[in-house]
């Protein structure tokens, strides 16, 4: 059973906060292709929410082609990972970095810090092996 957390004082849409922790499942590898998820009236349910949240978050997974959702049956991990072009990459890792930025920034983390931490996820979800980002930020620093 997937274990969704929802912070209603995060200022992040509770919508957006399933999208995300869904993603993070596949990513991780604790959801797999053809995997079912809760049904809308369970999750919405479970966590305290409006069906219509639910199905939000449901209706833009499917959009990015995360989720497929089959009639009569539920929602189902897609069997194939929706792949992006690089603009398309591009900006969705710029929208997450910014929002990555902005909470470090209100929260005072220092630059170096922030890095260690994203090195240290990113290398805890597997697969291929993440590059140093610290020296790798250093160098671009230096040349400037």
């Amino acid at each position: 059973m997937l274990h969704f957390q929802i912070d209603p004082h995060s200022g992040i849409p509770v919508y957006r906060q399933m999208m995300d922790q869904v993603k993070y499942y596949v990513a991780s590898g604790a959801l797999h292709g053809g995997d079912q998820l809760p049904s809308i009236r369970e999750l919405a349910q479970t966590l305290a929410v409006n069906p219509t949240t639910v199905v939000k978050a449901y209706s833009e997974l499917e959009h990015e082609r995360v989720i497929e959702m089959r009639h009569g049956k539920g929602a189902f991990v897609t069997q194939t990972p929706p792949s992006l072009t690089t603009a398309e990459r591009e900006k969705a890792l710029r929208r997450l970095c910014r929002q990555l930025a902005i909470e470090a920034r209100q929260m005072g983390a220092p630059l170096p810090q922030v890095l260690r931490i994203l090195e240290a996820e990113l290398a805890a979800l597997g697969g291929e092996a993440a590059e140093p980002v610290v020296p790798l930020k250093l160098a671009v620093l230096a040349n400037h």
